[in-house]
């Protein structure tokens, strides 16, 4: 596996096998179903864990090779925090702060303070780690990988116990980030959360990748599609079936109000106003119809066969 974190360019087009190349002042959205292999993916990256074939490049870097001298511009947050109990917020971002390359002295208070406002919890760092709500816990996780100011940010879950206002400030969080000129890697089963922070997207499926590309790129791989509510589903389809540039064509009954059904048709090149022409002319009695674009949802499951599992 290659895993090259920044400086990659996106593939032209999804769907390409490989591994996830992560292009450089993206937003990077990991999407698996559960036992995938996206937490092994991310482990084996912060060199947590080795693969049994296969390279990963980190920052451009070999991770074997280099992984003490790249780690020291990556923070993570992987699989929940873990601190000193009996320490307080601020104490164990000392700590941890003096572990390892890449943390100076000097600005250690001024970094650490920095990092504790922008996580929001600047009021609550003079408390032991013990007495913190889990959401509260997964601040500090954040804050820590904050602290040295990182080029690459790995998270897991980063909005794990938040609250509703506390995952709005993540996400806006990540945004900021972003803009700052920091990459970062996102797994997250919440796929809402993934359409509205991320660029970019990787679809995982037993440990192989389906699909990879910019947001808008895998949005246009997906057809989209025209829904019809009516109450001549029959004529409707027929009609549908007599007509270039269109897809699949299948009815759910009792899809509308009443005794309507609905009728869905992908466009593969007919334009909507087109199609809506020729339904009025073949006698279909329209009460609406509406072209949807197929949503991540609706992509995730076409490339993993099932529905979205929580985590690994």
């Amino acid at each position: 596996m290659t895993v090259a974190a920044l400086g990659s360019r996106s593939p032209s087009a999804p769907g390409v096998t490989g591994a996830p190349a992560v292009p450089e002042g993206s937003v990077f959205g990991f999407l698996g179903p559960n036992g995938s292999g996206k937490t092994t993916t991310l482990r084996m990256l912060l060199g947590l864990v080795f693969p049994d074939a296969g390279r990963i490049r980190l920052l451009g870097e070999d991770i074997r090779e280099a992984s003490a001298e790249v780690l020291a511009s990556v923070g993570a947050l992987v699989e929940g925090p873990a601190f000193y109990p009996f320490l307080t917020g601020r104490e164990n971002l000392e700590r941890f702060d003096a572990v390892g390359p890449g943390g100076s002295r000097s600005d250690r208070a001024e970094r650490i303070e920095g990092a504790l406002h922008r996580v929001g919890l600047a009021g609550a760092a003079g408390r032991r780690f013990r007495t913190y709500s889990l959401g509260m816990r997964q601040r500090l996780a954040l804050a820590g990988a904050l602290v040295r100011r990182p080029r690459l940010l790995v998270l897991d879950e980063p909005t794990n116990g938040l609250d509703p206002q506390g995952t709005r400030e993540v996400r806006a969080l990540v945004r900021t980030l972003a803009v700052d000129g920091t990459t970062v890697l996102l797994s997250s089963h919440l796929l809402s959360e993934i359409e509205q922070v991320c660029t970019h997207a990787a679809v995982l499926r037993e440990g192989k990748l389906v699909a990879q590309g910019s947001l808008v790129e895998l949005g246009a791989a997906s057809l989209p599609v025209l829904r019809v509510e009516t109450p001549d589903p029959d004529v409707a389809v027929r009609a549908l079936h007599q007509l270039a540039g269109i897809g699949v064509v299948r009815t759910d009954p009792d899809g509308g109000p009443g005794t309507d059904s609905v009728v869905r048709a992908e466009l593969v090149g007919a334009a909507p106003e087109d199609v809506a022409q020729a339904l009025v002319g073949a006698g279909v009695r329209l009460r609406a119809m509406v072209t949807d674009r197929p949503s991540l949802e609706d992509l995730f499951v076409s490339l993993t066969g099932e529905g979205f599992d929580v985590g690994e």
